[in-house]
């Protein structure tokens, strides 16, 4: 049994099926011989659903997944070494980039049958900023996985120091200095081409106002998703509070109609007691009645009744 197979084929789930068929299919490798691999199937995290779009993308556009990975790669070595025109142009490019893929995972998503909203859609853009910035969280977003955002990266790899000129004006070295002491100073070095120093000191505030922006947009976007996730738990609140008042309201008339239920109940049983004493009472005085007709004029009346057919017989036969 190929685990991996199956890993790759719960995130390829939407997340509300995620837990339930995760659960079955760990039980399923446990029942199958292999006790290890069914633990590490159930400890999967159910994925978010930034994770899951991003996944999603991972999945249906490989090619666009190694083309970006290879910017990624582009872009930290340009801001190590301070490539100010590569920087510039990669720049530009990173942002077109991010914005197409994150659009395209929400297409994904809604064809998938799991529409998300736009929060969800810039939720996956900072994923994917994440993933320029930072080897490891590419490797996490690359591998399809993803149960939640990697930990926001808000700046690229620290600068080499070798491409940053010095800042202090050209000078001899103090040993140069203390030899200047026993011989004529050597002639001074060759400047540098004019231009060239400034451009680099350029280059790099330039690399590091780039920096700056991009980690001041991503504090924004992550600002405006916190906004709105405090703005859908309120709303998610107020709506909480109106079903428990209505909850409740409901739970008030179910005692009220309970109460009700159970005062009928009692006067239907007393209705029921009085109707079967009146039942009884009214079965002993027929008792009682009817006792006295058979001992008495019941009986003499029947008897009188014979003696009278007799006799007319009797008559019948004198005649």
């Amino acid at each position: 049994m190929d685990v991996d197979e199956v890993i790759d084929a719960l995130y390829a789930l939407p997340p509300a099926r995620f837990t339930a068929v995760r659960d079955e299919e760990a039980a399923r490798v446990k029942r199958a011989g292999d006790p290890a691999a069914g633990k590490r199937i159930a400890g999967l995290r159910r994925p978010t659903l930034a994770a899951w779009a991003s996944n999603t993308l991972v999945r249906a556009k490989p090619e666009e997944v190694e083309q970006f990975r290879q910017l990624g790669q582009a872009l930290r070595v340009a801001h190590r070494h301070l490539d100010g025109e590569q920087l510039r142009a990669l720049s530009h490019q990173q942002h077109v980039v991010v914005g197409a893929l994150a659009l395209e995972a929400q297409r994904l998503a809604e064809e998938a049958g799991t529409p998300v909203s736009e929060t969800v859609r810039r939720e996956v853009g900072q994923i994917l900023y994440a993933a320029l910035a930072d080897p490891e969280a590419a490797e996490a977003w690359a591998s399809g996985r993803l149960s939640k955002a990697p930990a926001l990266v808000t700046e690229f790899p620290g600068i080499d120091p070798d491409a940053v000129p010095p800042t202090s004006p050209a000078g001899p070295k103090p040993e140069a200095a203390s030899a200047s002491v026993a011989r004529p100073e050597p002639p001074a070095p060759e400047a540098e081409p004019a231009g060239r120093r400034p451009d680099r000191r350029v280059d790099a505030a330039r690399a590091a106002a780039q920096d700056a922006e991009w980690a001041a947009t991503a504090r924004e976007d992550e600002l405006r998703v916190a906004e709105e996730a405090r703005q859908h738990t309120v709303e998610a609140a107020a709506a909480a509070d109106a079903e428990l008042e209505r909850a409740q309201a409901a739970r008030d008339r179910a005692y009220a109609a309970v109460a009700e239920a159970e005062e009928r109940h009692r006067e239907a049983g007393r209705t029921a007691r009085e109707a079967r004493r009146a039942a009884k009472a009214a079965a002993r005085r027929l008792r009682s009645l009817t006792g006295d007709e058979t001992g008495g004029t019941g009986s003499g009346g029947t008897g009188s009744g014979r003696s009278r057919s007799g006799g007319g017989g009797r008559g019948d036969g004198s005649g």
